[in-house]
């Protein structure tokens, strides 16, 4: 097979356009290209007003040898070897009792899938419930401001990511085909087939919930068990191992292998197992605000004004780095095109807010995180879990300063306090037709400068004015600003070795985004696979 690397069209090129490309630049007819595949395909803006979709193809030809001597000296051709992820079963051990997974997110979804293929028959247990009943608690939260502390956008089937834009890219190196699996396996129950070549692919809260239901039923009938409404509330360790769990207080299992994919947001659980004696250790993270604009202001300041053009192209998105006079990093996160502003509370009294997405991206407003590093520095003791008690403490104020509504304000007003000057609160956020808080949630109008500590809502202005100079507007007066955004990924790490084990208790496989060795739905995923391998080294299948 080849790779042809580089090849530029123009967004209103013909569907025919891509083979004729290939032939042109192996100089053969195209009759001679058996098959062709996208390989990847992103988009290059950075010499406006010529905006080009870039792709790389893989393509079947004949005569291979020879159309790879001809192109020798082309930079763009090269032998293609696509790596395709395989595994082997060499553990020798026996297992005592079936492998039990805590948490039904990416990485305990993948971990059970592979372990339920390979004939290990894990248990799979969710604090939260199956994905229909869980959007239904979701939605009435939203309409109502009643939580449900198991069921939520952050607890239940599918994890965090299912209320989220579902972004699926990773900056994780892999030489060994996960990150590919890992896509091919979304397609194969349901999403659409671009993912697996797209630069920046997403799914979508709405694809994804069907993609992980499907997921679970073949989970089950490859001989997985998986239990909702199921919180993990005990370990029993004996002699450095552990050997029982509890489920919710009053149900015990054995169990010699603990998977813990417990998400970012299981504060209880991560108490319950330091109380435990389990080894774990502060964890640097970010906190900040969501920023809406209009989402055609984005597209026009990253793409073109040309209307026609516009109708070719996807939401426009955009990644944004600065670091503040004051030396903390400040960088767009979880950027959502086309998207909202959701409430992503998991705790009473506590407010904290996420960004989603449907497959479409078809809404009026681009939001993303814009948010600031925090570090042990910034904690009140050293304590492993100060970074949850630092997350609380934030959450608390957008709670009181909302009244439990999603606390919103123009960028100018929020700008203006931090800086001690006057603001435009005489404004109102229904009136002004710029832009409107497009949330999943109630929200308020408030006053955002107080939630933060003042140096770090002072390094958010400063990169956000900064930010203005590669999106002209983002600075706009009347951007909104919601808050907070305090859970951006897990303050703990569960620290491990090389085998993937705790370090102090043999037995438990810290997991994931929540045990601080992940950061989003795919490297979440492929987390889980790493975990799979090490215990199918090490143990025969039951």
């Amino acid at each position: 097979m080849i790779l042809i690397n580089q090849m530029k069209l123009k967004p209103d090129a013909k569907e025919n356009a891509l083979l004729l490309k290939a032939a042109s630049v192996l100089k053969i007819l195209p009759e001679d290209i058996i098959s062709l595949s996208i390989e990847k395909k992103s988009i290059d803006a950075r010499k406006k007003p010529d905006i080009f979709i870039v792709y790389s193809v893989a393509c079947e030809v004949k005569h291979e040898d020879s159309v790879l001597r001809r192109c020798a000296n082309n930079n763009q051709v090269s032998l293609y070897k696509p790596v395709k992820y395989t595994y082997e079963i060499t553990g020798k051990e026996f297992m005592r009792s079936k492998p039990v997974i805590v948490g039904a997110g990416p990485a305990g979804l993948f971990c059970a899938y592979f372990l339920s293929k390979a004939g290990y028959k894990p248990i799979l247990i969710e604090r939260g419930f199956d994905i229909d009943t869980r959007t239904k608690d979701v939605e009435n939260f939203w309409t109502t401001g009643v939580l449900n502390r198991n069921s939520n956008v952050l607890f239940g089937e599918g994890g965090a990511g299912t209320f989220s834009d579902g972004k699926l890219n990773t900056l994780v190196k892999d030489k060994f085909g996960r990150n590919k699996e890992v896509l091919e396996i979304f397609v194969k129950y349901g999403a659409n087939p671009n993912i697996l070549y797209e630069a920046k692919p997403h799914i979508g809260t709405d694809v994804l919930r069907n993609v992980i239901k499907a997921m679970r039923e073949d989970i089950k009938a490859f001989g997985g068990e998986i239990r909702f409404n199921a919180e993990l509330t005990d370990i029993t360790v004996s002699d450095g191992r552990i050997s029982s769990v509890t489920i919710n207080s009053n149900t015990k299992l054995e169990c010699d292998n603990l998977i813990l994919c417990i998400g970012h947001s299981a504060r209880d659980t991560f108490k319950m197992l330091y109380d435990k004696g389990l080894k774990m250790e502060q964890k640097d993270f970010a906190v900040g605000f969501r920023i809406e604009h209009s989402q055609k202001m984005i597209d026009k300041a990253l793409y073109t004004d040309d209307e026609e053009v516009l109708k070719h192209l996807p939401p426009a998105s955009y990644k944004l780095t600065y670091k503040s006079t004051s030396g903390r990093g400040v960088y767009s996160f979880c950027m959502c095109p086309g998207g909202y502003v959701v409430n992503a509370s998991s705790e009473p009294e506590c407010l904290c807010v996420n960004g989603m997405s449907y497959s479409k991206r078809d809404g009026e407003n681009a939001n993303s995180a814009i948010v600031v590093s925090v570090s042990s520095k910034d904690y009140e003791s050293e304590h492993p879990l100060a970074g949850v008690e630092f997350q609380r403490k934030i959450e608390r104020n957008a709670y009181k300063e909302g009244n439990g509504a999603i606390p919103v304000e123009f960028y100018a007003d929020f700008k203006a306090e931090v800086n001690g000057y006057e603001n435009l609160n005489d404004q109102n956020l229904d009136d002004l037709m710029a832009v409107k808080p497009q949330t999943k949630g109630v929200y308020t109008k408030a006053k955002v400068s107080s939630i933060l500590p003042k140096e770090m809502s002072e390094a958010i202005v400063e990169g956000i004015d900064y930010f203005n100079r590669i999106i002209p507007g983002f600075s706009n007066d009347h951007a909104l600003l919601s808050a907070v955004e305090s859970r951006t990924s897990s303050p703990v790490r569960i620290t491990r070795d090389d085998s993937f084990e705790s370090i102090n208790v043999k037995g438990i496989y810290p997991c994931g985004e929540g045990a601080g060795y992940a950061g989003g739905i795919t490297s979440a995923a492929m987390d889980g696979m790493k975990v799979f391998e090490k215990i199918i080294s090490k143990y025969k299948p039951l």
